[in-house]
């Protein structure tokens, strides 16, 4: 049985090889990660005894899809890497997706792309964005990786049609193991949790695209119906008048895998929207999702200069600049508020009553992402009070071991790491000291698989979930691109 996080650990067994599907993708014996000292004074001859630094990319012709843009970037900014290691693990993350998860062809005479999160074949709003996100920049030149990204437009334009509460969908309609959730399952549906996320990711995407190539073709009249349904699905979750259509349960023995009721537990209608379920898929304890109203806020802002500009709706656009206007005001009101240590910052999730949930989760968005994003300006000060506290032992889900210090989540448990946390600090950084940390960190606990992973023990690298997981892999490819343009770290870089 498989779930969206379902995972390896792989303790410390020795891996003869990583198949993912029918391909061998590493050569790696655990046994041969460095010790923890070793991590902090890398050096060429060390990373040579770990690993020989071959490729682990699959052999071109088993590539699922090739873009000469991303070849060429690929090639331009591995030729800076000055430590081989790193080189190496960009080489391996940055085509990821396109390697191993893209799934391209024409349907109807219009492109189609499904993208696999990695080790689950079924396809994430929110993944699937994040996948091909940073391959947007260099499809202005290139004309067959434009096609494969109106492919993505078009297939999750598609999937809000089929159930804008949905997070995760089939390929077609086969069905899947969570068929039996009390829920509207639909057989195209892989699982049907309602995030605030799985809504904002596709506008961003769409959004990126239309600006890098001024191609507003996607924009197409199934493309509006979706955003149209996009916008019922934020107001119905504002629950001003009822529950709205959504419930959902599971019989499960994981407490963040149900909804209390079918609904979650109440929430005041203060304007702003339910997220019933988090990014890392797991339950809100109260409904108000903060990092995911913010994203919600932007995303309908984006969403409004879109119908402006290329659909001249501005009815639409109107309604939806009133919606962010009015969740814009209510986080203000009711998401910030004063922590005795660190001042006035960002609670994680609020339900209008006063209840209130300080924390933070790895998966994006977070609080720390929240600039990663375009959701605030990351000098703000209340952005900075809030980065302080989600980086420090106030929040629960802050880890710090032998190997490693990060956040992680309720999904994997206590005393894991995710290395997206590491990506997000370094991305909303401008300390070259923490960007280095963050940077040797991710390249010292991959336990020699040349892949990013879900998570890693704090005390053990050795001990990870997911060694095929695409949209961790990007985020790194898309951040080492953003320093090496930077010239931070040029002695790494």
């Amino acid at each position: 049985m498989t779930t969206r996080r379902n995972f390896l650990k792989t303790g410390s067994l020795s891996l003869a090889g990583l198949v993912i599907g029918d391909k061998l993708f590493a050569q790696t014996d655990a046994k041969a990660t460095p010790s923890v000292e070793q991590s902090g004074s890398f050096t060429e001859q060390a990373a040579k005894v770990w690993n020989d630094f071959t490729t682990k990319r699959p052999a071109e012709s088993a590539r699922k899809f090739t873009s000469e843009a991303v070849e060429a970037k690929l090639a331009e900014v591995k030729a800076h890497i000055k430590d081989p290691k790193l080189a190496w693990m960009f080489e391996n993350c940055f085509p990821n997706t396109l390697d191993t998860t893209c799934e391209f062809k024409m349907k109807g005479g219009k492109p189609d792309t499904f993208i696999l999160t990695g080790d689950i074949h079924a396809m994430w709003l929110r993944d699937s964005s994040a996948q091909v996100y940073p391959y947007v920049v260099l499809a202005k030149n290139d004309k067959k990786l434009q096609e494969m990204l109106q492919g993505v437009i078009r297939r999750q334009a598609d999937c809000i049609l089929i159930d804008p509460y949905a997070n995760g969908f089939n390929e077609g309609p086969t069905g899947s193991e969570w068929e039996s959730d009390h829920t509207e399952m639909k057989k195209e549906l892989h699982e049907r949790k309602w995030e605030i996320d799985s809504l904002c990711y596709p506008i961003r995407l769409a959004y990126h695209y239309w600006k890098e190539t001024g191609d507003g073709s996607v924009f197409d009249d199934e493309w509006m119906k979706a955003m149209e349904l996009v916008y019922k699905t934020f107001i119905e979750q504002q629950r001003k008048e009822n529950n709205g259509p959504y419930q959902f349960g599971r019989t499960t023995a994981k407490q963040s895998d149900t909804l209390l009721n079918g609904f979650g537990s109440p929430v005041k209608p203060v304007g702003l929207i339910v997220s019933s379920f988090r990014p890392s898929d797991d339950a809100t304890i109260f409904g108000f999702l903060i990092p995911s109203n913010l994203f919600a806020i932007t995303s309908l802002r984006q969403l409004a200069e879109i119908l402006r500009t290329v659909k001249n709706n501005t009815e639409f656009a109107g309604r939806c600049e009133a919606l962010a206007s009015e969740v814009e005001a209510a986080v203000k009101k009711y998401g910030i508020i004063e922590h005795p240590e660190f001042g006035q910052l960002y609670a994680f999730e609020v339900d209008g009553f006063g209840g209130r949930n300080l924390m933070d989760d790895a998966n994006v968005p977070s609080l720390l992402a929240l600039p990663f994003l375009g959701c605030v300006d990351v000098n703000d000060p209340i952005y900075q009070n809030t980065r302080r506290f989600v980086w420090s032992e106030a929040n629960p889900y802050f880890f710090k071991g032998k190997a490693a210090e990060g956040i992680g989540g309720p999904h994997i448990g206590p005393d894991y790491i995710w290395p997206m946390s590491l990506i997000m600090l370094a991305n909303t950084s401008n300390d070259e000291k923490e960007i280095r940390y963050c940077i040797e960190t991710i390249r010292d606990t991959e336990a020699g698989t040349g892949f990013i992973h879900e998570s890693f023990h704090k005390d053990d690298p050795k001990d990870y979930t997911r060694p095929w997981f695409a949209w961790a892999n990007t985020l790194f490819g898309e951040l080492i691109i953003k320093l090496q343009a930077e010239g931070r770290l040029k002695d790494l870089l």
